[in-house]
């Protein structure tokens, strides 16, 4: 057995083969904790539910869920990118300050906040991947700095965005945001490529063992450094979207993405470990919290609630597949099995 099939072996049994018609568990999981969600908000909070607040958050939905795909990628290489928030930050103010409202800029802007996403990727990469710094001590580093760019730029004030971006990223499409489009479209690129391309399977096969990866001659630091990468194209993408989803969005607009962006990948089955990774079951964990802060939002509680409803989210996530729970089953059978032989002698 190759380095490859075997990698379909290392996430546990979630899924036993690289079919990519086969449904995961987390998959199944999440679409079926969203159906209750959406019964629940139905009977017990209607306005939750309502078509303007469904058209209301489904673009930050679309948003978590295209940042989400990102943080899959580099978890799946076991690791974690905590400069979500600088680098969706960043590039907001790339394409608010940049353009000075001007739509015939807007394309320039786009070309220097994918740019600066693609070099902030490659420092990830190279700090983990290749001097070894922990991901979470690199990551937070490189976030400050984008900060210090933002500060340089903006100096922490906001900008209205363009029109023309405004119009791309908030208006509609046969009645669907537009930002879901794109969220829709980048899950399906990122699913295709990790489920049915050679290149795909190599990187999943990494992530799940690095060491037998490089044993069978893949390049494991190439594929560690292309994660990062990719995933600030995709926080890059959401970024852009967001700043034309918000008409004056701020400077620090990405600072509340960085929790909810694990939560859903561990929501969405995904191993915290590596391996093998789920990214429209990602998509669909976004959704998923998004509705239920929605929920919480509509019922007016502090701001601190809706964090801890997230952490909740993210205990259940971690607790749903990493607990063997046919073990627990087996174990209170065992007990309810000797109390009552014990009753039975008493």
């Amino acid at each position: 057995m190759t380095v490859i099939e075997s990698s379909s072996s290392l996430d546990g049994g979630v899924m036993k083969k690289s079919s990519p018609i086969q449904v995961s568990r987390g998959m199944k999981t999440m679409i079926a904790a969203l159906v209750v969600l959406f019964l629940f908000c139905k009977i017990f909070v209607p306005d939750s539910t309502s078509k303007g607040a469904v058209l209301g958050m489904l673009p930050f939905a679309a948003v978590l869920a295209i940042i989400a795909l990102g943080q899959t990628l580099v978890i799946q290489q076991g690791g974690i990118d905590l400069s979500v928030a600088g680098s969706v930050s960043l590039a907001v103010v790339y394409v608010t300050r940049l353009p000075q409202q001007h739509d015939s800029q807007l394309w320039k802007a786009v070309l220097v906040a994918l740019g600066s996403a693609f070099v902030v990727g490659v420092i990830n990469g190279i700090l983990i991947s290749r001097i070894g710094i922990n991901a979470i001590v690199a990551t937070l580093g490189v976030s400050s700095l984008e900060y210090a760019v933002i500060m340089a730029i903006s100096q922490g004030s906001p900008r209205r965005t363009t029109n023309l971006l405004n119009h791309i990223a908030a208006n509609l499409t046969l009645g669907i945001p537009n930002s879901a489009i794109f969220a829709v479209l980048a899950t399906i690129v990122v699913t295709l490529f990790l489920k049915r391309s050679v290149s795909g399977r190599r990187f999943e096969a990494v992530g799940a063992n690095s060491r037998a990866g490089f044993a069978a001659g893949l390049k494991v630091k190439r594929h560690q450094i292309s994660a990062y990468i990719w995933a600030q194209i995709l926080y890059c993408l959401a970024g852009i979207l967001l700043a034309g989803i918000l008409t004056q969005p701020t400077a620090y607009q990405g600072d509340s993405l960085v929790f909810p962006s694990v939560t859903v990948v561990v929501l969405g089955g995904t191993s915290l470990l590596g391996g093998r990774g789920f990214p429209a079951a990602s998509a669909v964990a976004a959704l998923f919290l998004q509705q239920l802060n929605q929920m919480v939002l509509t019922l007016n509680v502090p701001f601190g609630v809706r964090t801890l409803v997230t952490a909740i989210a993210l205990l259940v996530g971690i607790a749903l597949y990493t607990i063997r729970w046919e073990f627990v089953r087996e174990r209170f059978s065992a007990l309810n099995s000797r109390r009552s032989v014990g009753a039975a002698h008493v």
